[in-house]
């Protein structure tokens, strides 16, 4: 997912982007300054999301969004903002932003923001039809996310999880535990026990495989 930032104040836009390193699947392809810079950046680098701040040298970020929406209508916004005046989250409501959040903010609740992002992106592209289901897990994303808190068992983690499940997913021959962790920065012993826990959820299968010295393997697929 390629990302731009539009913040006028350097400082915030670099802690942003540094932030934003430390997430897999995303990039940071522009910084803007302005409103300006804004859309000219957002024609030349096509960004699949925007951080943009509302309160902008030159104009309200909120104000750009009928224009930035013209000419990339795929393009998600987070809006950030310190403005707590209810016409400007009335607006942001109303051009349809993917998340508002209101300055200051925390890295947990940034991330959370970037992983709906990502979430939605996937489920745009992915030809299947949208269930109710799928419809609540966006909608009611915060009831979701805190019932599936909830039901996850101790040493399971939500969003590890989903890093798993989107590496499995792209399993086609079968892979161990090690080599998966490997792919998300954990421990063949941390990878292992949330396969076995998509095991036991119907997410997942596993079977034995006999190497080339012998030694058998647990290899892992998606159901």
């Amino acid at each position: 997912m390629k990302i731009m930032i539009a913040e006028d104040d350097f400082r915030v836009a670099d802690i942003h982007e540094q932030f934003l390193q430390q997430i897999d699947q995303v990039k940071v392809v522009a910084k803007a300054r302005d409103a300006k810079e804004t859309l000219l950046f957002a024609r030349q680098y096509q960004p699949d999301l925007l951080l943009l701040d509302v309160y902008l040298p030159d104009q309200l970020g909120v104000d750009l969004l009928a224009s930035l929406h013209a000419q990339l209508p795929s393009m998600q916004v987070i809006l950030i903002t310190a403005a707590t005046e209810k016409d400007v989250f009335v607006k942001a409501l109303q051009q349809g932003v993917t998340d508002y959040l209101v300055k200051p903010i925390t890295l947990a609740r940034l991330k959370l923001a970037i992983e709906k992002a990502v979430t939605l992106k996937e489920w745009v592209n992915n030809q299947d039809p949208i269930t109710q289901t799928i419809a609540d897990q966006f909608f009611q994303s915060k009831v979701e996310a805190t019932s599936h808190t909830i039901d996850l068992p101790k040493g399971i983690d939500q969003l590890t999880l989903k890093k798993v499940q989107a590496l499995l997913k792209e399993q086609t021959e079968g892979e161990t535990a090690e080599a998966i962790g490997k792919k998300f920065g954990a421990s063949r012993t941390t990878s292992r026990r949330y396969l076995e826990y998509l095991i036991s959820v119907g997410q997942a299968k596993a079977q034995l495989e006999y190497g080339i010295v012998g030694r058998p393997e647990r290899k892992y697929w998606p159901v």
